[in-house]
């Protein structure tokens, strides 16, 4: 058992009283009540439950990714936009996959950015948490109005789609199961006037909702940043989305980060090419600002080596996400972890289970009740066959095994056998 709390336990045992954890420790010393049922799950590891911090469930019904890799974003852009004039009306149904194929790669939270009239009662009716950050676009002045009145909104309607509904899925019956919480998501700079990024960050603080920000996710993004130029302004011009007040010349992520820091909790989102200072900011923020690091989407468009390294050093908070099937293959935070672990070896293995368990949970405002195994929080976990070795450090042996995840429980009950 792997609590992320403390150390790995040989022959780990949790013991769980309704939705909760009231005990965590070796198999040898939970003994057996007439009041636990007890079962051997056998030879695997038992996780929190993963928590996948930035994702896109509109794109679940996709079998592949879109377009073609190492393209650059804004080729990869009008790939998205044709997909979701082509997909109009599915999006419920793609939403439904995600949360399904989530809970079977044993994810229990999910920041999603959410589009237009996202069925939030799918957060309520599926087992999980999910954050439902409403993405929020409004490259021109005349767009911010009613931008900002949709934000209003959706704060209003996932409020009220908060208590839970009775989950109808192929799992255990009967229960009730997710919790939605709101969130708002003004999309990218290239996206957001400042007007409406302030009124965002205005409304996150005043209501105490989370804020997630694309930023620093392209050489594209930096160079429309830096000279008002490049690809995504051609974009930009082409949809009559251009404004010349969008962006000021010689902009950098950094002014960015500073209007974010005065959010409720600010999620940044990618941060591919942030520099040592706008780090260095995110580390002195941590208690409200974290960035969320997608490794196989990174990997897709061929971006360059992710600063991770600097980040940990720095003292900031890395959650993981998947991105979605836009840029990924899956919905499976487990081959995110290992993604980082192939990648960037010189991060303990340890710190990489962290970042998919704890991180994500403390960057989406969840740590209090989920992403470690301590008595007292959600009964959400995550069971991983193990190979039939043994290695030298329990953490080798998790994340080296290629094993699949084989079991899911949310709120303590079993919700993928």
């Amino acid at each position: 058992m792997f609590p992320v709390a403390g150390e790995p336990i040989p022959n780990g045992s949790v013991t769980i009283e309704g939705r909760r954890i009231v005990a965590v420790g070796p198999a040898s010393a939970a003994g057996t009540s007439a009041f636990h049922e007890v079962r051997d799950l056998g030879n695997v590891a038992i996780l929190p439950g993963l928590i996948n911090a930035h994702v896109h469930l509109d794109f679940s019904d996709s079998t592949v990714p879109l377009g073609e890799p190492g393209r650059g974003l804004v080729p990869w852009l009008r790939r998205v936009m044709d997909y979701r004039r082509q997909s109009r009306g599915d999006g419920p149904r793609s939403v439904a996959l995600g949360l399904a194929e989530s809970i079977r790669c044993g994810v229990t939270t999910l920041g999603e950015i959410a589009q237009v009239d996202w069925p939030i009662e799918a957060a309520a009716a599926a087992p999980g948490n999910v954050t439902i950050f409403q993405e929020l676009i409004a490259p021109t002045p005349r767009r911010v109005s009613a931008t900002i009145e949709l934000a209003k909104s959706h704060l209003r309607r996932a409020g009220t789609a908060a208590p839970p509904l009775q989950w109808e899925g192929d799992c255990e019956e009967g229960a009730e199961f997710g919790i939605g919480r709101p969130g708002l998501s003004p999309h990218a700079p290239y996206t957001v006037q400042p007007e409406l990024l302030a009124a965002v960050i205005g409304l996150s603080a005043t209501e105490r909702i989370p804020v997630a920000m694309h930023l620093a996710e392209s050489r594209e993004e930096l160079e429309l940043l830096r000279s008002g130029a490049g690809p995504l302004r051609t974009l930009l011009e082409e949809l009559g989305g251009w404004d010349a007040a969008l962006v000021r010349p010689e902009t950098r992520p950094m002014e960015y980060l500073r209007l974010l820091a005065g959010a409720h909790r600010a999620l940044v989102i990618h941060g591919n090419y942030l520099d040592d200072e706008e780090i260095g900011f995110l580390g002195a923020h941590a208690e409200r600002m974290a960035a969320v690091y997608c490794p196989r989407s990174h990997e897709w468009f061929d971006h360059d080596p992710y600063p991770l390294e600097k980040m940990l050093a720095a003292g900031a908070v890395v959650a993981l996400g998947t991105d979605g099937r836009g840029s990924s293959p899956d919905l499976s935070l487990w081959a995110e972890m290992r993604a980082v672990a192939r990648r960037h070896s010189s991060v303990p293995l340890d710190q990489v289970l962290e970042m998919g368990t704890i991180l994500g949970a403390r960057a989406l405002g969840w740590e209090q009740d989920i992403g470690s195994l301590v008595p007292g929080k959600q009964a959400d976990l995550a069971i991983v066959a193990l190979a039939d070795r043994n290695a030298a450090q329990p953490h080798e042996l998790l994340f080296e095994s290629g094993e699949p995840t084989i079991g899911c429980y949310y709120r303590g009950i079993e919700v993928c056998p």
